[in-house]
């Protein structure tokens, strides 16, 4: 089975180009709504015992552990060693049914890829790309962000033009859905063909 790794910064189209290699029937593994889920039950507890008063109601309320542990170092550590391992199962479970259903290529939908070195985890890695005023506009209207924090989140991320370049495949989401499509289809025949390379 070989692991394609999906990246690409905030309002590229990554969120829909993982639900389109889904509709393609290609299991997708998504690391944000796996972290959702985990602060919705199992992790809330640890989470709670290491910083009291960040849950209620069994849930984790983002906002405040976010105020705890942004910025702090050794707070994101402890919140790191609780939530890793949690997050390493559930993907490990997602391989397993992926295996029983005999898939040949999986994709994991990891945002963060290239910062958190998951490219050595993976096969091959697609890159989720659009002009830069597509993806301010696309942010923007989502009418959850300004302007500022945008920046403040791009400032963060590696740019796409590094992204780009260390890419085994780029998905330009700037024309619409089909093309997105064509270069999904183009994608799935060409990486049976490669070897696995993670480590």
């Amino acid at each position: 089975m070989l692991i394609l790794g999906l990246t690409g910064s905030i309002g590229m189209g990554k969120s829909t180009t993982a639900k389109l290699f889904a509709e393609a029937d290609v299991p997708v593994y998504d690391a944000d709504a796996a972290v959702h889920q985990l602060y919705e039950g199992e992790a809330a507890p640890a989470i709670e015992a290491v910083f009291p008063g960040t849950t209620g109601n069994g849930k984790v309320d983002r906002a405040k552990l976010s105020a705890r542990v942004v910025g702090d170092a050794a707070a994101m550590k402890q919140l790191e060693q609780i939530v890793h391992p949690m997050l390493g199962a559930s993907r490990q479970k997602f391989f397993a049914e992926a295996e029983a259903r005999k898939a040949p290529v999986v994709v994991l939908d990891i945002p963060l890829l290239f910062e958190t070195g998951g490219e050595k985890r993976v096969d091959a890695v697609v890159v989720v790309t659009t002009s830069p005023e597509l993806q301010r506009e696309r942010v923007l209207a989502r009418g959850s962000m300004d302007p500022e924090k945008l920046d403040a989140i791009i400032a963060k991320q590696m740019p796409d033009a590094e992204k780009r370049k260390r890419a085994d495949f780029v998905v330009d989401t700037s024309h619409g859905l089909d093309p997105v499509r064509a270069q999904i289809k183009h994608i799935l025949a060409e990486v049976v063909k490669m070897p696995q390379r993670r480590s």
